[in-house]
């Protein structure tokens, strides 16, 4: 099966009980709520597609992940309403990577900023090259990471979340963020990373998919109430990207490009 939504922003393929979603935005693979909602939907379909075992969770290019929301359509937000509508498109992607009942591998093979740590987090297992450093810059700009905030502390614990966060213009390395949880396995470059990634998602797909389930479910205890938490807190964010100052800090940074 292969699919592709907007001009190849989102393809999905599937092979031998693994399918592959890969986002691509030209803006470093940043998220605007189009792509997004595309994420969420495909995730949604191989979760519940029967032929799927695994899902491979990945980007187009070398350099950069992910970079987190769309800073040009964080400026078209007008009011609060809309705000909380453009951040539930982070909570739904993470949410959905929860509640999917297949395991999700993230092939994370450069710079996660942002969101992009938050798609990191909301994944099983993730597999990193060494360039693949992150960085949680919502402070520098007047928001914060409030809605990847569970999935992130969930994987790299409170004090790390802390550091990462007041940190905000600074990248931690593919290391730090390997010893601190939110990477499982971190390589030299993307060959030997695509390496590891094919027989790591084959020898999972040969696995008994109910044992795959009940792992899944083990994976994220303690998590149900998620949807309402996640909702509440796209709605903080989406009030204070209405800002003067996380206004300014957007158009700043924009103008710097």
């Amino acid at each position: 099966m292969t699919d592709s939504i907007n001009g190849n922003v989102v393809i999905n393929t599937s092979a031998d009980g693994i399918t592959t979603i890969g986002f691509y935005h030209p803006a470093q693979n940043s998220l605007p709520a189009h792509l997004l909602q595309a994420l969420t939907d495909k995730i949604n379909e191989a979760g519940n597609d029967p032929q799927t075992k695994v899902i491979v969770l990945q980007s187009a290019g070398e350099r950069t992940f992910c970079a987190g929301a769309s800073f040009d359509e964080l400026l078209q937000i007008k009011d609060k309403e809309a705000g909380a509508v453009f951040f539930s498109g982070f909570a739904n992607v993470i949410n959905a990577c929860r509640k999917s009942p297949k395991i999700i591998i993230a092939r994370i093979q450069g710079k996660a900023v942002g969101g992009g740590v938050g798609l990191a987090a909301g994944a099983d297992y993730c597999l990193a090259t060494e360039a693949a450093s992150i960085k949680l810059s919502e402070l520098a700009i007047g928001i914060g990471p409030f809605v990847i905030s569970p999935a992130v502390i969930r994987k790299i614990g409170l004090p790390a979340f802390s550091q990462l966060t007041i940190r905000a213009v600074d990248f931690q390395s593919a290391q730090w963020a390997m010893e601190k949880g939110l990477y499982n396995e971190v390589y030299a470059d993307v060959k030997l990373l695509d390496e590891a990634l094919d027989t790591l998602t084959h020898k999972l797909a040969s696995y008994h998919p109910q044992a795959l389930v009940g792992l899944k479910q083990i994976l994220w205890e303690g998590t149900e109430d998620w949807d309402q938490l996640l909702t509440e807190r796209a709605a903080i964010s989406g009030e204070l990207v209405l800002s003067e100052f996380t206004q300014h800090a957007l158009n700043n940074f924009l103008e710097k490009k």
